[in-house]
């Protein structure tokens, strides 16, 4: 039996939505477009289902890590990429990786980067060649244009496993190409923009109960060959309500050149 799920989905309007980051210059506050607050039907992949990276542009994998402390400092960073590096090669064949972010989420109040409650790919097609040009240059963007590149997501536990507000994902096969909007981003200094998720009753929700910092989520958010990006969110579910561990997390984006 599947599980319920709280998400937030994005609404069709009349003008151009965005959400404002660091609004007023205060960091951490968020100015959102409306949501339509949705009760879903979710998947286990522990019991109930099952998804592969190949077929559903989300996988699960084991692969333990030997940085347990993700702060500020960059002492870590060589290690953990090392390991994304291997992590991504071994299991979707990447020829070459390139991290370029982390973000460590935390689900609490008083956090400047809260888990992200919308239901959402990181970019659209447009954002995903100017990305492209960001992290590369235009020279080697231009290069890897020619061949076959992605924008690849890697999301793991910190700490404890998670309790709360889990990653869940929209398997890609149940969604409209009429369901995805374009959102901006306004930032300070910046603008940029994602894709935001109507609700459509025929999207399937999956999920990995109790994620432990041993095990990822490997996703996709654009493929130049046509792969598709997969809509997610942080879910409103609580797995055990008598533990009060929040969940930590960190989300590596990363491109790969098959």
């Amino acid at each position: 039996m599947p599980r319920k799920a709280i998400v937030n989905y994005h609404v069709i309007a009349d003008q151009r939505q965005a959400y404002h980051i660091d609004a007023g210059g205060v960091q951490g506050k968020i100015i959102s477009p409306p949501h339509a607050v949705t009760e879903v039907n979710l998947y286990d992949v522990r019991a109930e289902t099952s998804v592969s990276f190949s077929d559903d542009s989300i996988g699960f994998v084991t692969s333990a890590s030997e940085v347990h402390s993700f702060e500020q400092d960059d002492e870590w960073h060589r290690v953990y990429d090392q390991e994304l590096d291997t992590l991504l090669s071994r299991n979707l064949g990447a020829k070459e990786v390139v991290v370029f972010d982390h973000t460590v989420r935390v689900d609490d109040p008083n956090s400047n980067r809260k888990p992200a409650r919308n239901v959402h790919s990181d970019y659209s097609p447009q954002g995903a060649k100017q990305r492209l040009i960001d992290v590369l240059g235009e020279k080697k963007a231009a290069v890897w244009e020619k061949g076959h590149y992605a924008f690849v997501n890697v999301w793991r536990p910190i700490q404890n496993p998670i309790n709360s507000a889990p990653l869940g994902f929209v398997r890609p096969s149940t969604v409209a190409e009429t369901d995805w909007l374009q959102i901006d981003l306004v930032y300070p200094d910046r603008k940029g923009h994602i894709m935001g998720l109507v609700a459509n009753p025929d999207h399937e929700w999956v999920y990995q109960s109790r994620m432990t910092p041993n095990e990822v989520a490997i996703f996709n958010i654009y493929d130049n060959h046509g792969k598709p990006s997969i809509g997610h969110s942080a879910l409103d579910l609580i797995e055990d309500p008598s533990l009060t561990i929040p969940r930590k997390s960190i989300e590596s984006r990363t491109l790969i050149r098959y």
